[in-house]
């Protein structure tokens, strides 16, 4: 069962065996941002908290953070992502959003961040009032998934890039899995990690992830879990 924690007067944090969620309040309305890996009750954990009527923002689609959605009819989403979601056996009906647009809680806006990479359609949230960055999976300081149909690093990079174009809105990062929070600064270093990586100048241990051959490279900072398509190609994997 998840652990509640509250974060302030109007924040929660969910801790679901290794990922999280959370509950954010304005005085209209309530968001959870993602529903959790093991958490169907999501929604019920949310309304125990606040009477406050909720919405549901998913920063991306991969199951670890999607096993509350059911509960919901519709919920925001970028449209990039149905793909991954509905793969992943996501149901209800997706409010587009996009980077620029804003969700009003009630003297909480959230600006939406398009952050395409770790998926096609993850995004973040930047929380301004708190001025709290929820990255998703994208920033992070344990190991970020690299690997399979969805992936794309040169993606990913650029949205780190585009992402520090924020810098100065918010003080503190709030990931779905690691340390929280972390400091925006991190958002460099994995742009620096995940660029050696792709210049094939990084050194990582093979190892066997949910049945695929990938790579840890294991910085500092952050891992992050990668499958060199390339190299598959000329092996006929």
């Amino acid at each position: 069962m998840a652990e509640t924690i509250k974060i302030n007067e109007n924040t929660w944090r969910f801790e679901d065996d290794g990922v999280r969620f959370f509950l954010l309040c304005g005085y209209k309305k309530a968001a959870l941002i993602d529903s959790g890996m093991n958490t169907p009750n999501a929604k019920q954990m949310a309304e125990s908290l606040t009477d406050l009527p909720i919405i549901l923002i998913n920063t991306h689609g991969d199951p670890d953070h999607i096993s509350g959605n059911p509960a919901f009819d519709e919920f925001y989403m970028s449209p990039a992502e149905e793909d991954n979601y509905r793969h992943n056996g996501g149901k209800g009906t997706i409010i587009p959003v996009k980077e620029g647009d804003v969700i009003e809680l009630g003297d909480r806006p959230l600006k939406i961040i398009d952050n395409p990479g770790h998926t096609p359609g993850s995004i973040a949230v930047l929380d301004e009032k708190y001025r709290v960055l929820i990255s998703g999976d994208s920033v992070q300081d344990g190991n970020i998934f690299m690997f399979g149909k969805y992936r794309d690093i040169d993606r990913y990079i650029e949205s780190l890039k585009h992402l520090k174009e924020y810098y100065g809105m918010y003080d503190e990062v709030y990931a779905m899995h690691g340390s929280i929070p972390v400091a925006p600064d991190l958002t460099g270093k994995l742009i620096e990690g995940a660029e050696q990586i792709r210049n094939k100048t990084a050194k990582g241990q093979m190892i066997n992830m949910f049945g695929n051959d990938v790579v840890l490279y294991r910085f500092p900072f952050a891992g992050f879990l990668y499958e060199d398509r390339e190299i598959h190609k000329q092996d006929n994997w």
